[in-house]
C-alpha cells in the first residue's frame, strides 16, 4: 500500500463543501424552479472595486511582463498598507514589516511556520475559523480551544489563558485572535485588544491577529494589534473588506524578528503573490465611495435579517458586531446542524453553513449565514426561512 501523509486525515472545511452542494443543487435546477440563494460563505455579490479593475486593464495592455515581484512584494504595494495604517487606524508602520501573501491564507501558513515548531501548543477561542485548525494540525501543531461563550462576546480573555496555566497545562505558544471574528461576528474593542496583546507579549506566546474583516465594524472601529506590540503577527487581506476573494492577496505585518524568516519561507514556498493582483490591490485602496456602497448595503442586509430572523425562528443569535455574518442557535429545532442545513438547501433553496464546522463540540446546534450577498436575496433568504417555520 502506498504511504499517505498526516495531511491526508484533515477535516473539510465544510462552507465549502456547502458551496459544492449548493452548485450541484443550482446545476440541477429546472426551468421555473427557484434558484439557490447563497448564504453559506463570505462571497461578496460584488467584485473588485471598478479602479482596481481599470489598473489591471491598463497593466494587461502595457507590455510589462508582470513577472515575479520580489518576494515581500512590490514597493509601492507595501508603501500603500503602511500609509493605510497611519491614515485609518492611526499607527506607523513602517513598509519593511510588511510583506505581500498569496491571500490571508497564505500569511497564515508563513505565520505558523516562522513563530512554531511541531508539537507547539496554540490557544484560539471557540466558535473559530475552521482553518486555524486544519492549518495547525497539517503542520503538527497543537491547536488549544478556548471554549468561549456570549460572556466574553465569544472572545479569548487574559482570564482563559491564565485558567489554563492555572489548571496545569501551562501558558500556550501562541494565541490567535480575530477581530471581527468569524463566525460570530464579535469584536475586541480597543482596551480588550492592548490587554490581550501586552499579556502575551510579556508572558512569551506569540499573538496572531487575524484582522481579515477590519472595516467590516458596525459598532465601533477596529483596533490593530500592531499598536499595542511589536511582536504580534498581523494578517490581513483585500478579500473582504475589497471584496476580492479570488484574486488571491493579502499582507501579514512582521516582528523584526520574523522578518528573515519569513522572507525565506516566502521565496521558497510561494515566490511571490501574483503580480497582477498586487497591481490591482494597490489601486483598490483608492476605491472609497465603491467600498463606502458596499458597507451601506451590508448594514442594511444586517439590519433586515437581524430584525427578520427571529420571526423565522432564530432568536439566539450572537452579537453581530463585524463581519458580515450571523451566527444562529438551532438547540431548539434540531441538534444536527450538518442535516439542519442539508434540509434548508433541500426544502428551501437555501445554503448556510453548519455550526459543527466552526465548533466541533457545541456547533451541532448552530448555523452560520453569511449577508454579503444580493441585498434582494437576504430579503428573499428571510422569506423563505420564514416561510419554512410555518410550513
Amino acid at each position: 500500500m502506498l504511504k499517505t501523509g498526516a495531511g491526508a486525515s484533515l477535516q473539510p472545511f465544510l462552507a465549502m463543501e456547502v458551496v459544492r452542494a449548493a452548485n450541484a443543487r443550482q446545476a440541477a435546477l429546472g426551468p421555473g424552479d427557484p434558484r439557490i440563494i447563497r448564504l453559506e460563505v463570505g462571497q461578496p455579490a460584488t467584485g473588485a472595486p471598478a479602479l482596481a479593475i481599470e489598473a489591471v486593464q491598463r497593466a494587461l495592455t502595457s507590455g510589462l511582463p508582470l513577472g515575479y515581484t520580489e518576494a515581500s512584494g512590490l514597493a509601492s504595494l507595501r508603501g500603500r498598507i503602511a500609509r493605510h495604517y497611519r491614515d485609518f487606524y492611526g499607527t506607523t508602520v513602517l513598509p519593511e514589516r510588511i510583506t505581500i501573501t498569496t491571500g490571508a491564507s497564505g500569511g497564515f501558513l508563513l505565520a505558523f511556520l516562522a513563530a512554531f515548531d511541531p508539537g507547539d501548543r496554540i490557544a484560539l477561542a471557540s466558535p473559530y475559523y475552521p482553518p486555524y485548525v486544519n492549518i495547525l494540525h497539517a503542520l503538527g501543531m497543537q491547536p488549544v480551544v478556548l471554549p468561549t461563550d456570549a460572556s466574553s462576546r465569544f472572545q479569548p480573555t487574559v482570564a482563559l489563558l491564565q485558567a489554563m496555566a492555572e489548571t496545569g497545562q501551562g501558558l500556550p505558544d501562541g494565541l490567535i485572535v480575530a477581530s471581527p471574528c468569524n463566525p460570530a461576528g464579535t469584536t475586541l474593542d480597543d482596551g480588550e485588544l492592548a490587554v490581550l496583546a501586552r499579556f502575551c507579549h510579556a508572558n512569551g506566546i506569540r499573538l496572531i491577529s487575524d484582522e481579515i474583516y477590519h472595516g467590516l465594524n458596525w459598532e465601533a472601529p477596529p483596533a490593530t494589534a500592531a499598536a499595542y506590540s511589536d511582536s504580534a503577527i498581523v494578517i490581513n487581506s483585500f478579500s473582504k473588506y475589497w471584496s476580492m476573494t479570488g484574486w488571491r492577496v493579502g499582507w501579514t505585518v512582521l516582528p523584526q524578528d520574523l522578518l528573515k524568516p519569513v522572507l525565506r519561507l516566502k521565496q521558497n514556498l510561494f515566490i511571490s503573490a501574483p503580480h497582477i493582483s498586487q497591481i490591482a490591490a494597490e489601486a483598490a485602496f483608492e476605491a472609497t465611495s465603491e467600498v463606502a456602497a458596499n458597507m451601506d448595503r451590508y448594514r442594511r442586509s444586517r439590519a433586515h435579517l437581524l430584525a427578520n430572523l427571529p420571526a423565522a425562528g432564530f432568536t439566539d443569535i450572537a452579537p453581530a458586531q463585524g463581519a458580515f455574518y450571523i451566527y444562529a442557535g438551532i438547540g431548539d429545532r434540531s441538534y444536527d446542524s450538518i442535516e439542519f442545513c442539508a434540509r434548508l438547501l433541500a426544502g428551501i433553496g437555501v445554503a448556510a453553513t453548519p455550526g459543527v464546522d466552526f465548533d466541533a463540540v457545541r456547533g451541532h446546534r448552530t448555523i452560520r449565514f453569511s449577508y454579503c450577498g444580493p441585498e434582494a436575496d437576504m430579503i428573499e433568504a428571510a422569506d423563505r426561512l420564514a416561510a419554512y417555520r410555518d410550513s
